[in-house]
């Protein structure tokens, strides 16, 4: 079953909830994580609270293009899998520019309902991804089996402070059993 994700209005850059933007939630001691390709601090996009887990997705926003931020694998983007408990806001790396590292807004992400006419759509859980150009399941890089389709992401209702998929979508997917997660995008 999918369930459409709506904005929710503004939240707290530290909310223990389905959001896109602010600061993410980890285990205590989570350090900021960075681009493998060009070391700079990744930018916090969202994190999605699951049956699993909470989802935390960060993409390179440090030279859009160059660090393959599409892909799942390359190092320009990072999906991690947390334990649902005793998350804490990961501390901001000292010098990081917080306009790479933030959306520029915190917004709630939250499951459409009755309330849904005039909010916009930021995603959506479970269910089949909607592909723009063909299947790219990844693989679990631990146990080599496809990985489950998780969460998909818009690029967001304001251009200002929308995530950068190149005019596309993102991808979350998980492996529960093995406790890894990927993102991509398409365009």
């Amino acid at each position: 079953m999918t369930t459409l994700l709506l904005d929710g209005g503004p939240v707290a850059p530290d909310a223990p909830v389905s959001r896109t933007g602010g600061v993410p939630l980890g285990p205590a001691g989570m350090v900021w994580p960075v681009c493998r390709a060009c070391a700079g601090p990744l930018q916090f996009l969202a994190q999605i609270v699951l049956d699993a887990g909470v989802l935390a997705l960060f993409m390179c926003a440090h030279r859009p293009g160059a660090c393959e931020q599409w892909s799942p694998s390359a190092g320009g983007n990072l999906a991690l899998l947390l334990p649902a408990g005793d998350l804490v806001p990961v501390p901001v790396p000292r010098g990081a520019d917080p306009e790479v590292l933030g959306l520029g807004a915190v917004r709630a992400a939250v499951p459409a309902g009755a309330a849904a006419e005039g909010r916009a759509v930021l995603g959506s859980i479970g269910g089949k991804p909607e592909w723009l150009q063909y299947d790219e399941t990844p693989e679990c890089p631990s146990c080599a089996r496809p990985m489950g389709f998780a969460a998909g992401l818009e690029e967001g209702p304001d251009p200002v402070t929308a995530m950068n998929f190149g005019s596309g979508q993102a991808y979350a997917h998980v492996c529960g059993g093995c406790g890894r997660a990927a993102l991509l995008w398409q365009c």
